[in-house]
């Protein structure tokens, strides 16, 4: 699957407030792993206006840097071939695309879900992940470790760059089970069938009383975290079968 990590800096936090897009960075992932930066779209673009004071601190792209650069109009064509039937994943989707939709319409462009195959709102999902906690771009750059020393301030390109190890690190164990898995017949003849067949078949440990009683424990806690029955008290216990007379 081909994705982008897409970020945009803009004059302000407002499209209503006639504010543009200054800065634009796309970064491509297939199959989970990065493209080298030569598949990364990146562009400074002249907003045609000033930025707000707040934004400017943010971003540091003053209006006499960005005055040479190109106007979105001259790179719509170029941004829009490349996230192509793309998957897109964004910190705070609603507010970039909200400021695309603007510069498209602008154009006469349409919207660009009309160009992609669906949007990932990492913000959104990170809250989900961790309800209560603070869940910005840096926080979660924090909780899983991820080096943000060289961000100073905020550039489409680096946050593009941190969401996307934001991004792995919070859906790894979404595949982390299955990475390995191949069908038997499939990979009866890989390296992978191979060591499968020299381990021999997994072995299923049932767990004692303590252990039981540890994990009826930890769904305990598990329902006060949620407020509720947690899912896995939820699902049916699988039957237990009869032992042979």
């Amino acid at each position: 699957m081909r994705q982008i990590i897409l970020d945009t800096e803009t004059t302000g936090l407002r499209v209503e407030d006639g504010n543009r897009i200054l800065e634009i960075a796309a970064v491509e992932m297939v199959g989970r792993k990065l493209s080298p930066p030569d598949r990364h779209l990146h562009r400074y673009i002249n907003p045609e206006r000033d930025s707000e004071e707040g934004a400017l601190n943010v971003h540091g792209l003053s209006t006499e840097f960005l005055a040479d650069k190109p106007k979105f109009a001259d790179i719509v064509d170029e941004f829009l071939e490349f996230v192509r039937g793309s998957e897109l994943i964004i910190h705070n989707a609603p507010f970039d695309v909200g400021f695309l939709n603007m510069e498209l319409e602008r154009l006469g462009r349409g919207k660009i879900t009309d160009y992609v195959t669906g949007i990932i709102d990492t913000l959104r999902e990170a809250k989900e992940l961790f309800p209560g906690k603070r869940n910005s771009l840096d926080a979660l750059c924090d909780r899983f470790e991820i080096d943000r020393s060289g961000r100073t301030l905020h550039g489409a390109l680096i946050d593009c760059e941190l969401l996307s190890e934001v991004y792995l690190s919070m859906t790894r164990g979404q595949d982390s089970l299955l990475i390995d898995f191949v069908p038997t017949d499939a990979g009866a003849g890989t390296a992978a069938g191979a060591a499968r067949k020299a381990r021999g078949p997994l072995k299923v440990l049932v767990p004692n009383e303590a252990e039981m009683a540890a994990h009826a424990a930890y769904l305990d806690t598990l329902d006060k975290t949620v407020k509720g029955s947690c899912v896995w008290r939820t699902l049916e216990a699988p039957p237990v079968a009869e032992p042979a007379a």
